[in-house]
């Protein structure tokens, strides 16, 4: 069992209420300025011109309250034949507070890119790809740095998808190539993207150089619930 899996069964009163009330259009209407928030938006808008509305699921509870969740939202932009996400809380989004005036919190967001498919249940997908996203942030928020052209190793063999039938199990990391790097009045915030990969797979890597060359063999970005393992 990974840590996937204990995150799927984990079911408080918090990830159901999250669940029932869906999609959250508004950023936080608790805080009237988020220049943090505001930049990434502006970045995500020049890829994805005319999308001033994506889908968002915002958190319920904040992690600074007390909340189980540390991003305070994710945003989902259509990227024609997939999903782009990219959390909000791992870098300064409101008020400066740390004291490294170059970079915005821990440096950088996270994002994800998922093939559109004939899901049974898309919503039902996406948010589970959201709470995947809070999972890992908790990680960071505790401690773990992740950084390019690393790899993360489950060590379940469910699927991670909602339905946990697909051979995807766990994540490379690469410095998302749709958006750029920017500067905001926090600090500098990087593009940190996860690209799904097969247990079989995960399996083979051991450095840099191994995963830039799974990363090449692959050919995509963009992660595909019902690919075949590379190896």
């Amino acid at each position: 069992m990974g840590f996937f899996d204990k995150f799927k069964k984990k079911e408080n009163a918090e990830t159901k209420q999250a669940s029932e009330t869906g999609p959250v259009q508004t950023a936080d209407a608790g805080d009237d300025e988020a220049p943090g928030w505001d930049a990434i938006e502006k970045e995500f808008l020049r890829v994805y011109p005319g999308q001033t509305n994506p889908k968002h699921y915002g958190t319920i509870i904040k992690w600074a309250l007390g909340g189980n969740d540390p991003l305070d939202g994710i945003s989902i932009y259509d990227g024609g034949d997939y999903w782009h996400f990219v959390s909000f809380g791992l870098t300064e989004l409101y008020d400066k507070q740390s004291p490294h005036k170059e970079i915005s919190g821990f440096g950088y967001e996270l994002t994800f890119k998922l093939k559109k498919d004939r899901y049974e249940n898309e919503e039902g997908e996406l948010k589970n790809m959201c709470g995947i996203l809070q999972t890992i942030a908790r990680l960071v928020i505790n401690g773990e740095d992740f950084r390019p052209d690393e790899f993360i190793y489950t060590g379940q063999t469910a699927g991670m998808d909602a339905g946990q039938k697909s051979n995807i199990t766990g994540f490379i990391t690469i410095a998302d190539p749709t958006v750029n790097s920017i500067d905001t009045p926090n600090g500098k915030v990087e593009f940190l993207e996860l690209i799904g990969m097969t247990d079989a797979e995960l399996k083979t890597l051991s450095n840099i150089e191994s995963v830039r060359n799974i990363y090449s063999e692959l050919g995509s970005d963009v992660t595909d619930y019902n690919r075949k393992s590379l190896r």
